[in-house]
């Protein structure tokens, strides 16, 4: 949505107030959970980085919003993510119905010990 933004808080300046919201609790929530996680931009999305690699992109479209914690994530925790759209890489949810914390907490550990243990 914002693809020209050069940082996170220049994406989410761009953003309408509730989307900004929940990407700004997204993104504390992550560098919370995982305090060496760098910030930057990547392919024109708010993306947090752990040893090198991705850890997960959030964004923010019309009708939804997207966070991005990993296929192998989303494949482990699919159980719990019936109640939003899925694709091979990221969760699609609306202010309607947002990802809870503990969800996020899990993907991101699934991540992070993905990460860790060298997976490619």
């Amino acid at each position: 949505m914002v693809s020209k933004a050069a940082t996170i808080d220049e994406y989410l300046a761009a953003l309408d107030p509730e989307p900004r919201a929940e990407l700004e609790r997204i993104r504390a929530l992550v560098t919370s959970l995982v305090p060496d996680a760098v910030e930057s931009m990547s392919y024109g999305m708010p993306t947090l980085s752990y040893l090198g690699r991705a850890l997960v992109y959030f964004t923010a479209s019309k009708k939804h919003l997207s966070f991005y914690p990993s296929s192998w994530a989303i494949e482990e925790l699919q159980d719990r993510l019936t109640p939003y759209k899925t694709t091979a890489h990221a969760v699609q949810f609306t202010l309607q119905v947002p990802l809870p914390d503990e969800l996020i907490a899990d993907l991101v550990h699934v991540h992070v010990r993905e990460i860790e243990a060298g997976r490619q």
